[in-house]
């Protein structure tokens, strides 16, 4: 009785070695490549903002300067120009109306992970809300409103105190919500960020 099973059992080892071969031509991906194992694919990232928001490159003017950044508020769109007639676009936040910044600065500091310190015209703003931190701030990392990434904006060697940064509210992107700081998914500020070297010029429309 056991020499019959034993044998029963041999016999059928060849058949689930070709149903198995055969499910990893199916399934994986020797059919395409004989010889690279691939691994599944990955979906997309998905952020909580609408996709126009989403890191595109797009046709630009090409009398634009290669390396600079644009920002037009209105739309809530970061260009940065990576070849002549071609540029990154990102989503941003901008300042609320009346706190809105435009004009021409530079990138005079990069900080990865920056602590936050509010203004002073901040903490007179918003009292109940920035006063705790007006004398320490905050120490840098996931909880800081600055996120992970920011590069300081400068005009004649003077912080403006105005900064592109990540967010710990990447819901806010495409809205125009902050004390006047320029806001991005922190994916998109650190790609940016790897890119952009200080001196960078910036204008904001």
């Amino acid at each position: 009785m056991l020499r019959r099973t034993l044998l029963t059992t041999l016999a059928a080892l060849p058949f689930a070695g070709t149903a198995l071969a055969a499910q990893t031509t199916a399934t994986g991906s020797s059919a395409s490549n004989p010889v690279e194992v691939l691994p599944p694919e990955k979906p997309a990232p998905q952020w909580p903002i609408a996709k126009r928001y989403y890191p595109t490159e797009v046709n630009v003017r090409p009398e634009l300067a290669v390396g600079s950044i644009i920002i037009v508020s209105d739309k809530f769109f970061l260009y940065h120009v990576i070849a002549p007639g071609k540029a990154m676009r990102y989503g941003v936040a901008v300042g609320k109306d009346e706190l809105k910044f435009r004009g021409t600065a530079y990138v005079g500091r990069k900080v990865e992970w920056p602590s936050w310190k509010p203004t002073p015209e901040m903490v007179k703003r918003s009292p109940d809300h920035y006063a705790k931190y007006a004398e320490n701030g905050m120490p840098g990392g996931p909880g800081n409103p600055l996120g992970a990434r920011a590069m300081y904006l400068y005009q004649d060697g003077r912080d403006t105190a105005i900064r592109i940064h990540g967010t710990t509210e990447p819901s806010s992107i495409g809205h125009a919500v902050s004390n006047g700081c320029l806001r991005m998914v922190n994916d998109h500020v650190i790609e940016l960020f790897q890119s952009v070297p200080v001196g960078t010029p910036v204008t904001v429309y």
